[in-house]
């Protein structure tokens, strides 16, 4: 993925009426004077809109530029943010974004196998591309949190979990034919509990 300086970037941005809104209810939930606090929710504002607007969640120079005016920040300070955290693209991206984990419990249960099938699948070889088509986007990611249900195949901000090639490809296939497949355990897995069901309190205790 390019940085923001190799990126075309908008020669303008502004909030739409649907940014205006949720921009607005969220510095309402900081004190005057505190506005900044609502940085990282704005930068997702910005983002969101950037989604909406042209089919790739990405954060642009200029967009950045008119939260920092309506946050009453300093620019730079809104660049450090949204460069700092990972969650913030810094350049276009495919209409999905596959994040991948590949850290140790990932990787003990399997997280290769998921890369492999994504690659496959997208034609996409090294990290931070984006696919030919324009669909999807691969990135390596740090641990998401949820190593109970490992491997897991994050896109965008949902979690598909206890992954395997196969899954992954049919997964995929999905999103490219316009579906959203169920997020959470593709093994029907109940939240965090052990495969193949809980184990412990199952039963009431007697009164």
């Amino acid at each position: 993925m390019l940085s923001p300086t190799q990126v075309a970037q908008p020669v303008s941005f502004s909030f739409d009426t649907e940014s205006e809104a949720e921009l607005t209810m969220l510095i309402a939930r900081y004190p005057a004077g505190k506005q900044a606090s609502a940085v990282i929710p704005g930068l997702y504002v910005v983002q969101n809109q950037m989604k909406r607007h042209t089919g790739s969640a990405w954060v642009p120079v200029k967009g950045m530029d008119v939260l920092a005016e309506k946050l009453g920040m300093a620019p730079i300070r809104v660049y450090e943010v949204a460069t700092f955290y990972y969650m913030f693209n810094m350049a276009p991206i495919g209409k999905y974004h596959l994040q991948l984990c590949t850290t140790t419990p990932c990787w003990l249960r399997g997280s290769d196998e998921i890369v492999a099938a994504c690659r496959v699948a997208t034609g996409i070889k090294g990290w931070k591309e984006t696919s030919a088509d324009g669909m999807f986007t691969m990135t390596e990611v740090e641990c998401v949190g949820a190593c109970v249900n490992a491997p897991i195949l994050q896109v965008d901000d949902d979690f598909y979990e206890d992954m395997n090639g196969e899954r992954t490809t049919a997964l995929l296939a999905a999103l490219r034919r316009g579906e959203t497949p169920k997020m959470g355990s593709t093994i029907g897995r109940q939240t965090s509990a052990p495969e193949g069901g809980p184990t412990t309190l199952l039963f009431a205790p007697e009164a």
